[in-house]
């Protein structure tokens, strides 16, 4: 990445992620001038150059058919599609490497690397052929006499050839027979015969800012279709969104000339007009729209901030008859959810169950629990109301508890199956076990009549698991921070290993140097509860040296700092900030999720807490085992709420934190659209004195306690966090005549994109200036080993 005008680097400069000579430990002595080729040195544990050392990590896995998947396999010859026949475990190449690669090439007139394929999906058709997706191009190919691909088109993710109409690049939701794709054009919803490509509408009466099936939760906005396909391909599930009186986010693009103006709806925390829904069910054959029978409602999930979480809408769960449809409604503040059921050709409502939770109400961690259960009478409900997230089993009818599917300490994490006729439900959870990680996320299955659940994945390390079509397998991948993946093919009724899939190398990534991270545990602010995180020090620590400590965060609430407990070759640039002589500690504190209810409610109504009690009591416990962690010397950085939780240690700990780098902060929640906050902080509420219970959370309120070195960074056409959330920031350290730093970057969104190793090397050059005393190089160009 812009990188042709760079001079050769002295020794040990990083060729394909290798490195070609030693070079001398970075030295911890404040007073150093650090080298390019110290730089060098640390870039070399950056995720570009040590993710391609990992072989035999299984980075996909694609079920083709009840029996057959396809997955990605890596090693220093390349990389490697095969395909596996899960009756009898026997893998083999999916298709001839080479010849693929000629055919694609001559197809796209791109050169095409055999070692390389730039694979992103991979189906094969009746007749034999492979579907092939090259990002958004897709292709077939016949390989079984001379190779050959040709450009695919006519199919629902595609532009029908010769359709040149507005809209027919849009995104789209394609019928589970897929004849139809479901997409938006001129705030209507309408359908494309995917053969054919004909286009025809399904509304006609939607109008600006009034539209159906619409995404936008103001933080994400987009052309997507947000809606749910009956089973029988007949009717669609969706929403007229009213954004009328919602407010609108603005931001002005930098360029010659005059300005470009980026407008849209988002809703702001104690807005009294916020985005809302109206739900529809529409039958397609008929171009007949039915309105279901309540009044609007709020645009929120049980889940995520946003009324579609993973592209879908997750909280809608058809009837396997396309007859009925249940939903989730949940209050603008999440402390009540409903589950509702309603009749798809009437739009009769019926309300079954109501849940109240003083706090907040999830209904699972990363997905939706809550299961639709007609043809036995029945539902699946999601609560944490013992402490611990569990599987109840309620009645349809009455909406009265029938029994618990799981119990005990530990939580239900994500609904992975049910299978109405043998009445067995597949979750992942975690914290079931005694004695192991609360965070690794293991398999189960249990029965809906009760009993205790089956442990299906022993080994104790996080397992990502990946479902056959039909259930009757499932590819199981587990690994921990520490120990590399081993991937194998399982059977879901007991968990039975049929073959081993991939067992990762890290030979190649060791021989580099690279070790992994430590796992620690520290004791919370309460002084009881015990804390997991990691912690990196430099490959050539010598405990005779003091090291300054990074603090790295993210206080959540809805996720934590450590983010993930399986293995990989690079967290953040935690480990190549470590090798410029630092200590790099993530901490997940109280108020994060995974744990339980109480745990994650610890600062519920009070998001300015973020952790930090828990982050300075955590490093304060480090320093007392590790004496070469020099407390005198702590930073902290973080990036969005982490952005946001670092200017707040700054200022709420001046004395503790000596040097912030908080990018792109939330620094005020109520210049953050509406759902996130009100689900963590509360409604406002402004007394007669217009006070208001979110002024405590406002970093500017505190800004003037500000003693150390504090960078501020934002992307100003950031569409999730505004900048105005650091400008008030800059505003209020400006009146208390505190000298900061500010970095703003005109082009960028929220994570920087392009900008991204930029404000890499300026975070590196700002700790080892004003956290390790030493110099920088100037102006050191990120990238080099880069692909």
């Amino acid at each position: 990445m812009g990188v042709m005008n760079r001079k050769p680097r002295l020794t040990g400069a990083i060729i394909g992620g290798l490195m070609l000579a030693a070079l001398p430990a970075a030295a911890q002595e404040p007073g150093k001038v650090y080298t390019d080729a110290d730089y060098a040195r640390a870039e070399r544990f950056m995720g570009y150059n040590t993710t391609p050392l990992l072989d035999h990590a299984v980075s996909t896995v694609v079920w083709l058919d009840d029996r057959h998947f396809w997955f990605k396999d890596h090693d220093a010859a390349g990389d490697h599609f095969r395909r596996a026949d899960a009756a009898t475990g026997t893998i083999a190449d999916a298709f001839d490497h080479e010849a693929l690669a000629g055919a694609l090439a001559d197809a796209s007139g791109k050169p095409m690397d055999a070692a390389k394929l730039p694979v992103s999906g991979l189906e094969i058709t009746d007749d034999g052929r492979f579907d092939v997706a090259l990002g958004k191009q897709h292709y077939l190919c016949d390989l079984q006499g001379e190779p050959v691909c040709e450009a695919a088109s006519g199919t629902a993710t595609r532009k029908p050839a010769g359709d040149d109409a507005p809209g027919s690049n849009a995104p789209v939701v394609e019928s589970p027979d897929g004849r139809l794709a479901a997409f938006i054009r001129d705030w209507n919803l309408w359908v494309r015969d995917t053969a054919t490509g004909v286009e025809t509408p399904l509304t006609t009466d939607g109008t600006t800012d009034y539209g159906y099936a619409t995404d936008n939760a103001g933080w994400t906005h987009s052309d997507r279709p947000i809606l749910v396909w009956s089973p029988d391909s007949n009717r669609i599930a969706t929403f007229r969104q009213d954004q009328r009186r919602t407010s609108e986010m603005v931001l002005v693009g930098t360029r010659a000339g005059a300005p470009e103006v980026e407008r849209w709806k988002y809703p702001f925390v104690g807005d009294e007009h916020v985005t809302m829904i109206e739900r529809v069910i529409i039958d397609v054959p008929a171009r007949k729209l039915v309105r279901l029978d309540l009044p609007p409602e709020q645009h929120r999930s049980t889940l995520c901030d946003d009324v579609s979480c993973y592209g879908g809408w997750e909280d809608v769960q058809w009837a396997p008859d396309s007859a009925s449809i249940a939903f989730a409604s949940t209050s603008r503040d999440h402390k009540d959810t409903w589950l509702r059921v309603a009749d798809a050709a009437t739009g009769a409502v019926r309300t079954v169950y109501h849940e109240h939770v003083p706090t907040y109400f999830e209904s699972g961690n990363g997905r939706v629990n809550w299961k639709y259960l007609p043809g036995s009478n029945e539902f699946i409900w999601f609560s944490e109301r013992s402490d611990w997230g569990h599987l109840y089993l309620y009645d349809l009818a009455s909406g009265t508890l029938k029994h618990a599917i799981t119990a005990g300490e530990g939580n239900v994490t994500q609904v992975l199956r049910v299978d109405p006729d043998s009445r067995t439900v597949w979750f992942r959870g975690v914290g079931m076990e005694d004695g192991r990680n609360p965070y690794y996320q293991h398999f189960y299955k249990a029965s809906l009549d009760g009993g205790d659940a089956t442990l299906l994945t022993p080994e104790d390390a996080n397992h990502t698991v990946t479902l056959s079509p039909d259930g009757t397998y499932f590819v199981d991948s587990y690994s921990t921070p520490t120990v590399p993946p081993v991937t194998v093919l399982r059977a879901s009724d007991d968990g039975r290993t049929i073959a081993t899939v991939a067992s990762a190398d890290d030979s190649r990534l060791r021989a580099t140097g690279w070790v992994p991270p430590t796992p620690i545990t520290v004791t919370a602010r309460d002084g009881r509860t015990t804390l997991y995180g990691m912690m990196f020090t430099p490959t050539d620590l010598d405990p005779s040296k003091k090291y300054p400590v990074v603090n790295y965060i993210y206080p959540g609430p809805q996720t934590g700092s450590v983010r993930g407990r399986s293995f990989t070759a690079a967290r953040i640039d935690h480990q190549a900030l470590a090798e410029l002589g630092f200590v790099v500690v993530a901490i997940d504190g109280l108020g994060t999720p995974w744990r339980s209810k109480r745990f994650h409610d610890a600062f519920d109504g009070d998001i300015g807490d973020n952790t930090l009690p828990d982050q300075v009591a955590g490093l304060k416990q480090l320093a007392e085992r590790h004496p070469w962690m020099d407390l005198d010397r702590v930073g902290v950085w973080g990036h969005s709420g982490g952005g946001y939780a670092t200017a707040d240690a700054m200022f709420t700990y001046p004395d503790f934190y000596k040097v912030g780098i908080s990018e792109s902060g939330n620094h005020d929640n109520r210049v953050y659209e509406d759902d996130w906050a009100e689900k963590w902080q509360g409604l406002e509420v402004v007394d007669a004195e217009g006070n208001s219970n979110y002024d405590a959370q406002a970093n500017q309120a505190r800004a003037g306690n500000l003693k150390g070195k504090l960078l501020l960074a934002h992307g100003m056409m950031d569409d999730n966090v505004p900048p105005q959330n650091t400008l008030l920031v800059v505003d209020a350290l400006i009146k208390a005549n505190k000298d900061f730093d500010l970095l703003l970057f005109p082009h960028a969104r929220h994570g920087f994109g392009e900008d991204s190793d930029y404000m890499t090397r300026r975070r590196w050059d700002y700790f080892v200036e004003h956290l390790m005393g030493a110099t920088p190089p100037r102006q050191y160009r990120m990238g080099a080993g880069r692909d």
